[in-house]
């Protein structure tokens, strides 16, 4: 039986992939006017190294991934500034945690993101006052698809691993959840060839979550 669901924020919370796929391929353009957007899909909810090699072989202008990571850093707080995170929030998942609440569920969120943007997204759109836990990978030695952000979570919040139900939609993220131990829950999202199939369970929508966790408290 499940006591705990632990969301994963961008491409579950807020629709955020391809707003900053958008940005990642302005700043492609400037290494190489010839680049294409489908050539840098492959960038999208993987790791930090995966994601700047795929930027790299895209330019190919012989700078390595690491000059250009480290460059493109230097924009991303005027990007995370510019971002309207209302307008691609998902406003559904209020109602589905509250519900999942009044099942007696208890909520986190864990994210590949840096804590302070993670408090400030789920501050604005109201999800914070909803979580007893909003934890960052970007505090670990390893982020996604390491199992260590799901397992610090769990072990946070006085839980055992398969006491929780992970809602993901990347490849990296739904690895993590399953490395971990945990119940992964995908939802689906067809745009970036993700993988899914290390998930448990596939979701059409947030409002799937419900009858889900419904199912997984009565085993």
């Amino acid at each position: 039986m499940i006591k705990a669901v632990i969301f994963d924020m961008d491409g579950v919370i807020i629709d955020s992939e391809p707003v900053y796929l958008n940005y990642l391929f302005e700043y492609a353009r400037t290494k190489n006017p010839r680049v294409k957007i489908e050539e840098l899909y492959g960038t999208v909810g993987t790791t930090k190294q995966d994601c700047w090699k795929v930027v790299e072989n895209a330019v190919h202008t012989g700078e390595p991934w690491e000059k250009l990571h480290a460059e493109y850093l230097g924009r991303w707080t005027e990007i995370f500034n510019e971002v309207d995170y209302l307008s691609i929030f998902r406003p559904e998942i209020l109602d589905v945690m509250d519900r999942l609440k009044a099942m007696g569920l208890r909520l986190a969120v864990a994210s590949a993101t840096n804590i302070e943007q993670v408090e400030r997204i789920l501050g604005e759109n109201g999800v914070a006052s909803r979580l007893e836990r909003m934890i960052s990978a970007s505090t670990f030695k390893r982020s996604k698809p390491d199992p260590e952000v799901y397992l610090y979570t769990a072990k946070e919040m006085k839980l055992r691993p398969e006491e929780c139900l992970v809602i993901e939609d990347s490849t990296v993220g739904i690895t993590a959840g399953s490395r971990a131990g945990m119940k992964v829950a995908a939802l689906i999202d067809d745009r970036f060839a993700f993988d899914r199939s290390l998930a448990d369970y596939e979701l059409h929508s947030l409002q799937d979550i419900i009858p889900l966790a419904e199912s997984l408290l009565e085993k």
